[in-house]
């Protein structure tokens, strides 16, 4: 076996630290664009749950109905998180590390959900596939949360480590120096 993947992985938490985790916030800010669009259309346009589908679920509600959807982007931000993990030391380590464990959480919760559906058999009789804090919070909301307490700490993670003067050899995510900043008048 190659050492391939284990450079590409390097050179993600090195040179390429700033692009990856830039990738990374798009995935996560269409993902909240979507969540906040569908609190939206319930809490402010007034429309049914059932209705309420987001960006994307208006133009294709199949899309929006799929347990797979769901579960294949807690997947991908689990193993984004997983394969950005080493990038980051030091004070923003435990804070990443927070992050990845509570998306281990959410994972669990959207596999659940997608056995159920595969199945046909829900959790506690429900009606339809739910997940086990489900049983206390409404789905929407649930999800909200899920996402605030998932993206807090990956937001102070990424903050404390572009500050931090030991970020790693080659990393990419400094902040700018402040003469970097000052911009210089053209004439």
């Amino acid at each position: 076996m190659s050492g391939k993947p284990v450079r590409t992985i390097e050179k993600m938490n090195t040179v390429h630290h700033r692009n990856a985790l830039v990738v990374f916030g798009v995935i996560v800010v269409a993902h909240w664009a979507e969540h906040i669009s569908q609190a939206v259309q319930i809490y402010v346009l007034g429309w049914p749950v059932a209705e309420a589908r987001g960006v994307l679920g208006i133009p294709f509600p199949w899309l929006i109905e799929s347990e797979w959807l769901h579960y294949g982007y807690a997947l991908i931000m689990l193993v984004g998180f997983a394969l950005l993990l080493p990038g980051f030391r030091e004070i923003s380590r435990p804070w990443w590390h927070l992050a990845l464990w509570l998306q281990v959480w959410h994972h669990l919760e959207h596999f659940l959900l997608l056995l159920q559906a595969l199945s046909g058999v829900n959790l506690a009789g429900a009606e339809a596939p739910t997940s086990l804090v489900q049983l206390l919070i409404p789905r929407v909301e649930l999800h909200l949360l899920y996402n605030t307490i998932v993206t807090v700490p990956m937001v102070v993670a990424i903050w404390l480590h572009r500050a931090s003067p030991s970020r790693g050899a080659g990393c990419t995510c400094a902040v700018r120096d402040e003469q970097d900043l000052v911009t210089t008048d053209p004439r």
